[in-house]
């Protein structure tokens, strides 16, 4: 399909827009730029709902939900954690489980790895760290989030984790310890990707950003995948471009991501999300 086709198809059949934060509407400030909530409220205004599929925490993802007004519960962690800000009501809640995170936290201690990583444990919405590295204090200033340092990380796996996550400022030692893990973990066990090029993530095996779109559109919405557009920067994004009618990257994206989307906006800090929406849905 061309990209008039696919512009045509979008006006007349989108109803719902899923947007990534973190390099996709949210660039080095950290905030929306205007331009991109103009469009968003454009899109809105036409009774398109837009929401939010981030990796973050759901509270470290909350004030973007809020700034562009969305109606739609907040997919959080990659989709492990959906849940409506307007009645607080979790819709979704997949947590690894403590065996799994156990074996994890094992392996990210072996010597080869553990004065390398800064290990993150997310558990009821908390972040809980060994120690606060100058990694996880720069990563605390982003997300808005304080990072509890509780030493062991065994004694907080009384509850289970929702998200576990490894940051290493070396691409390289992520990219390996991604390589080695998905050869001891298969997608039925485990889903691990990345996020941004120094956070390899871990969460229960049947999250994916794809899986939380298919529950806003067909479960919520009751539409199809092809209603769709979802737009993200990153390898956590792939499976919800792939779900959508119609995927689209940032310019920003890495090539392999943009290679699977079907159409490439400009990066982050030239508001590719507020031009993709002028093509696809105003134009």
């Amino acid at each position: 399909m061309n990209q008039t086709s696919i512009a045509t198809q979008a006006t007349e059949e989108i109803k719902l827009l899923v947007l990534d934060i973190d390099g996709t509407i949210s660039g080095e400030s950290n905030t929306i730029s205007p331009t991109v909530k103009q469009a968003i409220a454009a899109v809105q205004a036409r009774g398109i709902h837009v929401a939010i599929a981030t990796g973050r925490m759901y509270r470290s993802a909350l004030r973007f939900h809020q700034e562009i007004n969305s109606n739609l519960p907040l997919v959080a962690y990659q989709g492990a954690w959906i849940q409506d800000p307007t009645n607080q009501k979790i819709h979704q809640h997949l947590p690894l489980a403590r065996e799994i995170a156990y074996e994890l936290l094992n392996y990210f201690e072996q010597p080869q790895w553990r004065s390398l990583l800064s290990i993150h444990f997310y558990i009821n919405d908390q972040l809980y760290v060994r120690e606060v590295t100058r990694e996880t204090q720069i990563y605390g200033q982003r997300s808005g989030i304080t990072p509890i340092a509780v030493g062991d990380l065994r004694q907080v796996l009384t509850n289970e984790p929702t998200k576990i996550l490894a940051l290493c400022d070396d691409i390289e030692v992520i990219n390996k310890l991604l390589g080695s893990l998905r050869r001891q973990y298969t997608p039925a066990e485990l889903y691990l990707t990345t996020s941004v090029a120094t956070f390899f993530e871990a969460t229960h095996a049947t999250v994916n950003k794809g899986n939380a779109v298919r529950y806003l559109a067909e479960e919520l919405l009751g539409i199809k995948n092809t209603n769709v557009i979802t737009i993200g920067d990153n390898f956590n994004d792939v499976e919800m471009l792939q779900y959508a009618g119609i995927g689209i990257a940032m310019g920003n994206a890495p090539p392999d991501v943009q290679a699977i989307a079907q159409w490439v906006a400009p990066s982050v800090e030239e508001d590719g999300v507020a031009v993709a929406i002028e093509k696809f849905l105003l134009g």
